[in-house]
């Protein structure tokens, strides 16, 4: 059953001529600055933002803050079950390249970053609201993630995964608003402050289950928090300029998605609880649809049920069930 599965990589670079595919989570960040009357002007300045930060944290070396320009791709991976031919949309995250302009090397980043999936689509706006509905409690289904956890860390392990990237993936989110989280004494010169949060969430619960732990930093001049969650060691198993890429592209679309956070005029304290309905922050000259957002989740959580859940719910469960 295990060899049923097979993936497909598909890339293609996000720069300021990018259209998104058909099959393109259209709630996902970069596909969402994409569309629209501003879409070149969304996707250029976007990109200047994260160039301009990327500088700021690698100055080492770098006087002018112009050494360093980063390249970004959107790696898609297609899923084909029991050699059917019929492909679904797995996943999609960036990849992202980093250029020294110094030296014309062209040194390889972090996959992972901004990640999106159809069937997390589906377990949190489809499943999980369906399992809730009318209820006066709010409870999770049995088996919660189990599927989306062990199609993720197959796919991670799987040899198509490892001809393409050096290192395993690190995916970088928001803090939440319903937690609230406390700095530490530890301090990397890279990722910054550490915070640690009070109590767990059903998101980390969930990548738990991909495979996945997770830690709060901080990093130098920002104002909150970053989730990065990541197989390993975070500290030692990638490099400074590694660690700034992520850092640089995932701070810009949280800045753009959630100013009332990243882009907040007030730097978070020893005690910091994140608040999406902050009045004191700053805006940036990029337009963001985050009404949309939200309501496309559903559909596509409709979507990955009408075509993955239901039409291979028997090859899944077995499947799943003899990884257990």
């Amino acid at each position: 059953m295990k060899n049923d599965f097979t993936f497909t990589i598909k890339r293609i670079c996000l720069d300021e001529n990018y259209h998104p595919s058909n099959s393109t989570r259209i709630t996902t960040n970069f596909a969402n600055l994409a569309r629209g009357e501003s879409r070149k002007q969304n996707l250029r300045n976007a990109l200047k933002m994260i160039n301009n930060r990327f500088n700021a944290l690698a100055n080492w070396d770098n006087p002018q803050g112009t050494r360093y320009s980063v390249e970004l791709e959107i790696i898609s991976v297609d899923i084909d079950i029991a050699n059917s031919g019929d492909v679904f949309p797995s996943i999609e995250v960036l990849k992202t390249n980093i250029i020294d302009h110094h030296t014309d090397e062209r040194i390889e980043g972090i996959v992972g970053n901004n990640f999106s999936s159809y069937v997390r689509d589906y377990d949190f706006s489809v499943l999980l609201l369906d399992h809730n509905k009318s209820k006066s409690q709010f409870s999770i289904p049995d088996n919660f993630g189990d599927l989306h956890g062990k199609l993720f860390q197959h796919f991670v392990s799987s040899d198509t995964y490892k001809s393409h990237f050096k290192k395993p993936p690190v995916i970088c989110l928001s803090v939440s608003d319903n937690k609230t989280y406390h700095r530490t004494e530890n301090q990397h010169p890279i990722l910054g402050v550490e915070y640690q949060p009070n109590e767990t969430s059903l998101t980390e619960q969930y990548f738990k289950k991909m495979g996945l732990q997770v830690r709060y930093f901080m990093p130098p001049n920002s104002v909150a928090p970053l989730a990065f969650y990541f197989f390993g060691d975070l500290l030692n198993d990638y490099t400074n300029l590694e660690l700034i890429s992520t850092i640089s592209t995932m701070e810009t679309f949280q800045k753009i998605y959630r100013p009332e956070i990243y882009n907040a005029n007030a730097v978070a304290g020893s005690r910091y609880k994140p608040n999406l309905k902050n009045q004191d922050h700053s805006l940036t000259q990029i337009i963001y649809d985050r009404e949309e957002r939200s309501q496309l989740a559903v559909a596509q959580g409709k979507f990955a049920e009408k075509y993955f859940i239901k039409p291979y719910k028997t090859v899944l469960e077995q499947w799943s069930s003899n990884l257990a």
